[in-house]
């Protein structure tokens, strides 16, 4: 008696019509755009201009200073918070507390206005101005990069956490002091697990930036609004600013994936070599068969 072997393969006539009505919405969101009333020339013309590149620099700039205070202060406050001193504890929970708890557009406010209430800044041998001291630049790099700090503080102690503590307890058996034993033992291992989202804070970051034209920080967005404030070009200048936005946050992800690979070595190494061992011993056994 034959049987019939042939596989019939299952029909996902959903899938085919979900693809389908996405394909359809994409190509009438780009009709919209190429029918709109949206001068192109203008936004070729704008694209490179030396005024934006000069914008997308200082954001550039200020997202890199930024990101390196949050990273400085997330170290910090994150093993103050992991400390047995209760006063370290305290201050470290106070500053998560007061700094996740505001938004970023009113600490850059407070850090621009501080002025108002401290008008001298006097270092004891001598004094400042502080409208000469908090510029623009400055009051978004402690707006943006203490409040960066806050979130990579709890980013930190996740990581440090993840650390076996008897790798801690074995460091200070051999004589390290507990710095020296975060320093070489616990971080080293903690990055796997700090840089993933320490990537997702640096492009969000990126685009956080944009937040400092409140204070007339001339960054990417700020130059695009000085610029259609005059030739009244906004919906232009605002696609030319969302492209460059877009390129940038996408070679920041082909570098957050590269980043990744590199401390995720040893582990992504012992999987492949597993799976070439299953696979070898299969075959070998098929051959032992036959």
């Amino acid at each position: 008696m034959e049987t019939n072997d042939r596989i019939i393969p299952l029909r996902h006539y959903g899938r085919w019509v979900s693809g389908a009505v996405l394909i359809a919405l994409l190509c009438l969101i780009i009709n919209a755009f190429i029918v709109g009333q949206i001068d192109w020339p203008v936004v070729g013309k704008f694209f490179f201009s030396p005024a934006l590149i000069r914008g997308l620099g200082n954001t550039i700039l200020i997202t890199v200073c930024s990101m390196a205070v949050g990273l400085v202060l997330g170290v910090v406050f994150a093993v103050m918070r992991l400390s047995k001193n209760p006063v370290t504890r305290w201050f470290s929970g106070l500053y998560i507390w007061l700094f996740r708890g505001t938004p970023v557009y009113l600490q850059l406010l407070i850090w621009f206005n501080l002025a108002l209430i401290f008008p001298v800044v006097s270092l004891g041998f001598a004094e400042y101005r502080m409208v000469d001291v908090m510029t623009p630049f400055v009051a978004a790099l402690f707006g943006l990069g203490l409040n960066e700090g806050a979130y990579m503080t709890e980013i930190v102690r996740s990581g440090i956490l993840s650390v076996d503590k008897g790798q801690v307890d074995a460091a200070t058996t051999l004589g390290m002091t507990r710095l020296t034993a975060m320093r070489r033992i616990v971080l080293p291992q903690a990055m796997r697990v700090i840089v993933p989202p320490v990537g997702n804070e640096f492009i969000g970051l990126l685009k956080t930036s944009s937040m400092a034209s409140a204070i007339a920080f001339t960054e990417l967005l700020h130059r695009a609004q000085l610029i259609y404030f005059v030739n009244a070009k906004v919906m232009e200048l605002l696609i030319v600013a969302t492209g460059w936005y877009l390129i940038v946050v996408t070679l920041l992800s082909f570098c957050q994936v590269g980043i990744e690979r590199r401390f995720n070595r040893g582990h992504s190494f012992t999987a492949r070599r597993s799976l070439f061992a299953v696979l070898k011993s299969n075959l070998l056994c098929r051959k032992g068969r036959v």
